[in-house]
């Protein structure tokens, strides 16, 4: 959720009973609901929301949403509580996944710094499983992710940093950024607090699904399928090892 203390806008909301209460304790109107996919855990409240909802919901344009939505494509820009947000497709957990981003600066949101609502395509030190999409799309919408600003708050979907991470010192054992990232994430969870949003810049020093490219990366994957050769053939590679991984 984004507000500016009157009006509030919600992203992928699963489930409408956590929306309303917080709607209710912070004295807010809905004025609008992103989408970024079709799955159950991301459109559930949709229509538990509707008689809070003052706005429109925008979502994919190749994805089927519970209507009525407005559908968005790559390239559109929307307007939320005075921010730009650019959508961006990327396609590979869904066929039809769009990203949101937001390069404004503004205090809206209490960042203060670009946002990218990502939905289930990246996560904090992983990424999607690739449930419809193929591990060229996916490997295509990651570095498109990857080329934004390196300060960008990555607001992803799901809290699944620790078993990410715990994948990713698998795949790069000697990697400093990761072991010292990990500390600190680690130290979040056992106070209870998130992990989330993350940052870019760091995605790119502790993530290996963002590093195919990286000798030991792509050594790593090499290791689990000799034929690896291409980024996006040790990205294919990375993403099986993961879905196996225990």
């Amino acid at each position: 959720m984004i507000h500016d203390g009157h009006k509030a806008w919600v992203v992928d909301p699963g489930d409408a009973a956590p929306v309303i209460e917080a709607l209710d304790e912070l004295g807010l109107s809905l004025a609008g609901i992103l989408v970024t996919h079709h799955h159950g855990d991301h459109v559930g409240g949709l229509v538990g929301l509707s008689h809070r909802l003052q706005g429109p919901v925008f979502g994919p344009a190749l994805e089927r949403i519970p209507e009525p939505f407005q559908p968005v494509r790559q390239g559109e820009r929307i307007e939320v509580l005075g921010l730009q947000f650019e959508v961006i497709d990327v396609p590979g957990h869904t066929l039809g996944h769009v990203a949101y981003f937001s390069g404004s600066t503004a205090t809206v949101s209490s960042l203060g710094r670009p946002v990218l609502f990502c939905g289930d395509t990246l996560f904090s030190g992983g990424c999607g499983r690739l449930f419809e999409g193929t591990p060229e799309q996916m490997h295509d919408s990651l570095d498109r992710l990857s080329g934004l600003p390196d300060d960008t708050a990555v607001c992803c979907a799901h809290e699944y940093t620790l078993s990410n991470l715990k994948f990713a010192r698998a795949v790069e054992p000697d990697n400093t950024a990761l072991a010292q990232h990990t500390a600190w994430c680690e130290a979040q969870r056992a106070q209870a607090r998130p992990t989330l949003p993350g940052r870019l810049d760091v995605e790119r020093r502790i993530n290996p699904f963002l590093r195919c490219s990286e000798p030991a990366v792509r050594a790593a994957a090499r290791s689990r399928a000799p034929a690896a050769r291409t980024p996006t053939e040790v990205f294919a590679a990375l993403r099986q090892w993961k879905n196996e991984f225990r």
